[in-house]
């Protein structure tokens, strides 16, 4: 349904041109909004014009017009004034209300489809038979991004959102959740992730003018079809629920990024707690120094480099040695060893991974 916000702005500005009030009521003589407190009068006569096959009806100093959709009174809209042109007012300002009916309409079923098709919630036959009768391309490129608003729901995200997306883009704007405000964005031939980034950067730089500052932005993978639109959804519901584990320095980030952070998200955690025991043999890793893990981290960091990662530490290249030899003693785990050094990489990642499904009881 068209918003009073916007009713009123239409009945306004009509106003201003025809230097007529105006009021729009529904069927039952309620008043919905108004350009003037002027139309107490007129609701007696609302229900017998509404019983009545015209389409419009003047009583007294008031002139009455149905705004119908689909054959349904929708609203009737009332004008004061006796002037030669009221009625060639009335018949446009009902023709325009009634084009903002259908926009809107169009506009909410587009959402509900889209809504739906993210999903999971349509059959293949009806995806494309309602995305022909909604105008919807249905073989464009696309890609899905989700604006994670951490902070909660707030309606200025997905309103803001929409404003920047803009209504005259084949692009769609929606929310799903409390959360996530979803775009499905449609992509020119030849474009691909570096476009996609851009196009995230831009969002996130654009609400950050908005004063919205506590925001993920996450992306999925390009698809062909509009039936694989739900696939790129849950693609980028994964890259938000795994940057929060392995990337939350990244406010952008896209699915093809994880790695086998995708990988150990998705392990159960009895089998987790199983591998954790094996690899550190029933050590704490938490028990390990803020020294240890700084060298640890440093030395992944420069590709298993000791020269280049002494250098960094500001430590001798023998103290890094005795630190990785006393590492391997306790750990059965040589850092130097490539083997040895994905295991324990893997190992840290299953236990950051463990530590922030605890917070959901898992």
């Amino acid at each position: 349904m068209v918003s009073n916000q916007v009713l009123q702005n239409t009945i306004e500005g009509i106003r201003d041109i025809t230097h007529l009030e105006i009021c729009v009521m529904d069927a039952e003589g309620r008043e919905i909004t108004s350009t003037a407190p002027v139309f107490e009068d007129a609701v007696h006569a609302i229900p017998d014009f509404v019983a009545s096959p015209a389409d419009s009806q003047s009583a007294g100093p008031y002139q009455f017009f149905k705004v119908l959709e689909n054959q349904q009174l929708e609203y009737v809209l009332v004008i004061r004034g006796d002037t030669d042109n009221t009625l060639l007012v009335g018949r446009m300002a009902a023709f325009q209300l009634h084009g903002l009916i259908a926009a809107f309409k169009e506009r909410y079923d587009k959402d509900s489809f889209m809504k739906n098709l993210l999903l999971d919630n349509l059959l293949l036959v009806d995806i494309y038979g309602r995305a022909k009768k909604l105008r919807i391309a249905p073989d464009a490129r696309r890609v899905v991004m989700i604006v994670e608003n951490s902070a909660g729901r707030d309606r200025n995200v997905l309103e803001l959102t929409q404003e920047y997306i803009g209504a005259g883009t084949p692009d769609f704007v929606t929310a799903v959740d409390e959360t996530n405000v979803v775009i499905v964005k449609e992509l020119a031939e030849g474009s691909g992730e570096k476009e996609i980034e851009k196009a995230a950067l831009a969002i996130e730089d654009q609400l950050h003018k908005m004063d919205i500052m506590d925001i993920r932005i996450a992306y999925g993978t390009i698809v062909e079809e509009i039936k694989e639109v739900s696939r790129s959804f849950k693609e980028a519901k994964m890259a938000l629920d795994v940057s929060r584990i392995f990337f939350e320095d990244r406010t952008v980030i896209a699915y093809n990024e994880l790695g086998i952070g995708r990988l150990i998200y998705q392990l159960p955690i009895p089998l987790c707690k199983m591998f954790i025991r094996e690899i550190f043999k029933g050590k704490n890793p938490d028990d390990f120094d803020q020294e240890t893990l700084s060298t640890i981290n440093k030395f992944f960091e420069n590709s298993l480099n000791v020269s280049e990662t002494s250098r960094q530490l500001f430590i001798h290249r023998n103290t890094l040695v005795y630190r990785l030899d006393k590492l391997q003693k306790s750990t059965g785990l040589d850092l130097r060893v490539f083997e040895d050094a994905i295991t324990f990489k893997i190992a840290l990642m299953v236990v950051r991974y463990m530590k922030y499904m605890e917070q959901y009881d898992f």
